[in-house]
């Protein structure tokens, strides 16, 4: 944390410039999650990688998914697919269990995701429920999240 501090402040004084940041990290395998205590202590904001922690967790290549993903969800063995619609019990428990450890470490850490999951409404309602601080969403889905957000709010 030092280390990315100074190199900081030595290129903002160089510049001539000043500016308020945090230094966090990406949570996107899930021993990360498992460890979220002892990271909180040096980062201050999770982000979730929402697509990459998918994968890892569900321990699919991304490479074959397609081969079989269509076949777990016609034969009802996922009702989903985990990477449009958050897997709430998996993925979900990680993200919920990483955010509680992490805040009980440094209570204002700030945590969020990053991913396609963060334009999605269900997946939205759960990250809002369980109080993530902000989602990150390709463009295209910035107006469904906000949508969604709001229903959350109301």
């Amino acid at each position: 944390m030092n280390l990315i501090r100074n190199v900081a402040d030595k290129v903002l004084s160089e510049m001539g410039s000043s500016l308020s940041y945090k230094v966090g990290t990406m949570i996107e395998v899930p021993r990360a999650a498992l460890v979220a205590d002892e990271i909180a202590k040096e980062a201050e904001f999770f982000s979730f990688g929402t697509n990459d922690l998918t994968q890892m967790t569900f321990g699919y290549s991304r490479d074959d998914v397609g081969k079989f993903l269509p076949i777990y969800l016609s034969t009802g063995i996922l009702q989903h697919d985990p990477f449009e619609v958050l897997d709430q019990k998996g993925v979900g428990q990680l993200i919920k269990m990483c955010t509680e450890k992490g805040r009980a470490a440094r209570p204002n850490l700030k945590v969020g995701i990053c991913g396609e999951h963060g334009g999605e409404p269900s997946s939205v309602a759960f990250f809002a429920e369980i109080g993530l601080d902000y989602v990150s969403c390709s463009p295209f889905r910035v107006p469904i999240a906000r949508l969604a957000a709001a229903q959350v709010a109301v």
